[in-house]
């Protein structure tokens, strides 16, 4: 009994510091004042949370991995050098971007801005001559690939490198607003039009309200205690965009699969284990696992018993998925990535994080300093950053950084590139038309098609196409920063 009203005691003694310990505010581990209280200052802290997924998003744990080639360069380009890098985590669409999915794009592109802007609704549009083929009748895919219901689920492609990029930005806004509507801070504004339109960068900036509905409760005391939603309350997520290059192989060999204990037990040739293109599942057995042509004049096998089942792409999430969840990372359509072409990249990029095609870029303010506004899209202008405001850094020295150390005049520091820097030197190594087919819009497509044979296939195969060409098989999948923590939960 005795034993028993002491246990009681601890135990509301334990109750009751975990409930004082709960009533008192967080406090600055270096000054010692509380967080947001207005008695204080106001300075808001938001609650810790972990990144949410966004629409279409997987995670893709980041870790090391050997990027490139693993067995002989049919082409004897040699432009795919093993060498081990660190891709940090990130998210990508488990799919690649679909006909529906576009077609929801075009939509909202000539809901808002068809009236008056009626060339940004045009511009956006697939390309769907790309199906024409001079000695094919190919006329019946010009009319009804991208519009008719039959093809809602099937990739879209004759979309150059530039529009999908535009999707994203524009995939990103839509993701933004809907979740300030879900968070009852936003209602929904049925009207928007032209530059009237949510805009993530642009809400951020203060320079779009939209019909609010609750908005945050601003603890400043001096303000007038309402305040819209910012960057620091972490509700909004950050850009859609396309993959790097390092990210869309690293998600493709989805390694985490054949993983013992920081070893890599099979090096894979193709986003699964094995060197075998058919599946070895008893109820599948023999199948094909992607969609690609086998050999010239079969894309998908003999009447009766068509092996992949796909003539032309097939619909996203067809075949199986690979380790990390992501469907059609070999075969189907290839995929724009967000990489400039060089051939050398791989010997030279960082082996953190590695990318070539930056241009760093600012946001565009007048003479005073202060944000210009929006365009007529609603889009808020960004600028290059200037050689002056670089030229004692230590990390960079200019904006367009997609020629560095890739051998052309530019990148050689004898020359004084830094006083001329808008003069674009890759065409004196690489001569458009004459040398190569390299410029500085070549951009890396990554993975086969369903026109291609096995070859392409493997993650570490590279392409490159100028960001203004479409294809009828090339198509393009999203992808978003990992914010906080690589892993999700720790």
């Amino acid at each position: 009994m005795i034993r028993f009203r002491i246990l009681r005691s601890v135990f509301i003694l334990g109750a009751f510091l975990a409930l004082m310990t709960s009533c008192q505010k967080e406090a600055s581990r270096t000054t010692g004042w509380e967080y947001n209280n207005p008695e204080l200052g106001g300075f808001e802290v938001a609650a810790a949370r972990e990144q949410s997924t966004g629409p279409g998003l997987v995670l893709v744990e980041g870790g090391s991995f050997t990027m490139g080639g693993n067995f002989e360069n049919l082409t004897y380009e040699w432009d795919n050098i093993p060498r081990k890098v660190t891709v940090p985590s990130f998210y990508m669409d488990q799919t690649e971007v679909s006909n529906l999915d576009y077609l929801e794009y075009l939509y909202w592109l000539n809901r808002v801005f068809g009236q008056d802007f009626p060339v940004v609704v045009r511009n956006a549009r697939p390309d769907t001559l790309v199906w024409r083929e001079k000695l094919a009748y190919n006329e019946p895919l010009v009319e009804n690939y991208l519009r008719h219901p039959a093809y809602h689920d099937y990739p879209v492609v004759g979309v150059t490198w530039v529009q999908a990029n535009d999707y994203c930005l524009w995939r990103t806004d839509r993701v933004n607003e809907i979740i300030l509507i879900n968070e009852g801070i936003l209602d929904f504004d049925p009207d928007q039009k032209n530059r009237d339109n949510f805009n993530t960068d642009a809400y951020l900036a203060g320079q779009y309200q939209g019909l609010v509905n609750k908005p945050k409760q601003n603890l400043d005391p001096s303000s007038t205690g309402e305040r819209a939603v910012t960057l620091m309350d972490g509700i909004l997520l950050p850009k859609y965009r396309l993959p790097t290059e390092a990210e869309w192989e690293f998600a493709a060999l989805g390694l985490i699969g054949n993983t013992v204990y920081e070893r890599v037990v099979e090096r894979r040739i193709y986003p699964w284990n094995g060197n075998l293109l058919r599946t070895d599942q008893k109820k599948y057995y023999g199948s094909f696992v992607a969609n690609f042509k086998r050999a010239n004049g079969d894309y998908m096998g003999v009447s009766g018993n068509l092996n992949d089942g796909a003539d032309l792409p097939a619909p996203v999430g067809s075949y199986w998925p690979n380790d990390y969840g992501l469907y059609n990372m070999a075969g189907n359509v290839a995929e724009w990535t967000l990489d400039v072409y060089r051939a050398l990249s791989p010997e030279v990029v960082q082996d953190y994080a590695p990318f070539r095609g930056n241009v760093f870029t600012k946001p565009a303010t007048d003479a005073d300093g202060f944000l210009l506004e929006a365009d007529s899209l609603g889009r808020m202008p960004r600028v290059p950053v200037t050689v002056e405001e670089s030229m004692n850094r230590t990390n960079y020295r200019k904006a367009d950084n997609i020629n560095y150390a890739d051998g052309d005049f530019q990148s050689n520091i004898a020359n004084d590139w830094i006083t001329d820097p808008g003069r674009n030197t890759t065409s004196e190594m690489y001569e458009y038309g004459v040398t190569s087919m390299i410029t500085d819009k070549s951009r890396v497509v990554k993975g086969g098609s369903w026109k291609d044979g096995p070859y392409f296939l493997s993650p570490g195969t590279r392409r490159y196409l100028d960001e203004s060409v479409s294809t009828n098989w090339v198509g393009f999948r999203c992808a978003m920063i990992r914010v906080g923590d690589p892993m999700r939960g720790k």
